[in-house]
């Protein structure tokens, strides 16, 4: 993330001229950002549908159309600018509401340059991550369909050859080629001729005679001759030659008939080289499909769209997780007095630590949130022991931190603080036919991001049923009691201290 963007788009939408002014002039322009203003809800929004901008910064009260109307209509629209709400003390609940309409982030009244140039820098970030994240669903879609239609080709040539494909020798096949040959065609001798690829040259010939016929064609002055080209496309594989002693000449049916039984006959040849090949495609697609989708999924998932491309559908089931959430505490200081490029390399090595214990677990990492990573277990395979896997690879990603820190200088040194917990959601892909991502939805998730908030720097925080699950397995101490969404009572939290050797 740098302070410095050069023609990104931003629309100011507040009916206070003070506020476009001082966001326009003395934040957004002298950092190279191109800006676009709007006195109202209504103005904004038709400029926003015009010509969708690279941000939004909105008010929440103005006439016309409030910033949640606004918001509300954007959303029916599809929009998918990134927006950050302007808000008043006070209007934190507006603010709640705005998060559920999609808003990426809020800035309270009055705010500093700094603070809303933070905000404008995470809410892009978030949304670069993203576009990325769906740049690489749509190439794994695509890989899959490609997949399935070479597949689908290699039936169809199997359809048109089966009655000659059927053999699996080639020495076989090439003969029962030449007796089909000479069968229907009533000839009296068949001679294929293949080319070798490598050479370019003709192999030795196969040459069949049929019953009854043997020195009759030598004793012939000038037998009658019909030859066809073994053809692919453009290319010559060989050819197909028939004989008949002189006399009998051939009609334009044997003719036809040889012409069609060349082509089969090429079918048939070249099958079994396309097949070979078709393998190796299959192979070299599917370490294209395990390298872009295991940057966000456990291989046990790119192995099960692998071998079942159906399960790629939208809808959900039900499904008892565990969550696991884990992000950089005192992050966003030290971004403040971080040079970017530094950040972005500090920042790959703290998520990149956190994602390998993830995944050394059997985890599906859900997604990346700026400092934040949230992961789940127990799906999209079952996994007895997931409420533990989860436990474990929180302490995993605490520990390969540390092992991070010995060679990282201290004033560059940040910790996670982690929460992990464990109920019924819906788990699933989520989205459209054209872009979707395999995610989960429930108050479990909101359950697991509320352990993580209340944890500090190499901390891990675990629900009671958690605790329930893995206490033999682990040391711990009650630490706190939080009041959960859908609870009467509070819930006890406790830390985890240590992980037992199994």
């Amino acid at each position: 993330m740098t302070p410095t963007i050069n023609n990104l788009r931003v629309l100011i939408v507040d009916d206070s001229s003070d506020i476009r002014e001082f966001v326009s002039e003395y934040i957004l322009k002298p950092r190279g950002f191109k800006v676009e203003t709007a006195h109202d809800g209504a103005d904004g929004l038709r400029k926003a549908l015009s010509q969708p901008p690279d941000l939004i910064l909105m008010d929440v009260e103005m006439p016309k159309l409030t910033g949640l109307q606004v918001l509300r209509e954007l959303r029916q629209a599809q929009h998918r600018s990134p927006v950050i709400l302007m808000t008043s003390h006070g209007s934190e609940q507006v603010a709640v509401e705005g998060f559920r309409l999609g808003v990426h982030d809020y800035v309270t009244k009055p705010f500093t340059p700094d603070e809303m140039l933070s905000a404008i820098e995470q809410a892009l970030y978030v949304t670069r991550l993203q576009q990325e994240k769906e740049t690489l669903t749509r190439q794994v879609m695509q890989i899959n369909q490609q997949l399935e239609q070479y597949i689908h080709d290699l039936n169809t040539l199997n359809e048109v050859g089966k009655s000659i494909t059927a053999l699996t020798s080639p020495a076989t096949m090439l003969e029962r080629i030449a007796d089909a040959v000479l069968f229907m065609t009533h000839s009296q001798e068949c001679t294929l001729n293949l080319v070798n690829p490598e050479t370019g040259q003709l192999r030795e010939p196969i040459r069949r005679r049929a019953a009854g016929s043997t020195g009759l064609l030598a004793a012939t002055a000038a037998p009658a001759t019909l030859a066809a080209p073994l053809q692919l496309g453009q290319k010559v594989v060989g050819n197909l030659r028939i004989s008949k002693s002189a006399g009998e000449p051939f009609s334009w049916h044997d003719e036809r008939m040889l012409g069609m039984l060349a082509d089969y006959a090429a079918i048939a040849i070249h099958n079994m080289q396309l097949l070979r090949q078709l393998q190796l495609t299959k192979e070299r697609e599917k370490q294209q499909i395990r390298g872009v989708f295991e940057r966000y999924v456990a291989p046990s998932v790119v192995e099960q769209v692998l071998a079942q491309p159906s399960q790629v559908s939208l809808g959900g089931t039900r499904q008892k997780v565990a969550v696991l959430f884990a992000d950089l505490r005192g992050f966003s200081a030290f971004s403040a007095r971080t040079e970017p490029e530094t950040l972005v390399t500090l920042l790959n090595q703290y998520l990149r630590a956190a994602a390998e214990a993830v995944l050394a677990e059997e985890g599906t990492l859900d997604k990346f949130m700026g400092d934040a990573i949230m992961a789940f277990f127990n799906a999209p395979l079952p996994q007895p022991d997931y409420s533990l896997r989860a436990v474990r690879a929180a302490w995993k990603l605490c520990r390969w931190v540390e092992r991070l820190h010995q060679r990282t200088p201290l004033a560059d040194q940040l910790k996670f603080g982690v929460g992990v917990g464990v109920g019924e959601v819906i788990v699933g892909n989520i989205g459209t036919p054209q872009m979707m991502n395999f995610t989960i939805i429930g108050d479990t998730v909101n359950k697991a991001k509320r352990l993580q908030e209340c944890a500090a720097g190499g901390q891990i925080l675990i629900g009671h049923e958690t605790y329930q699950l893995v206490q033999r397995y682990i040391e711990a101490r009650c630490v706190d009691q939080i009041q959960l969404k859908g609870q009467s009572q509070p819930e006890p939290v406790y830390e985890v201290l240590a992980v037992k050797k199994l």
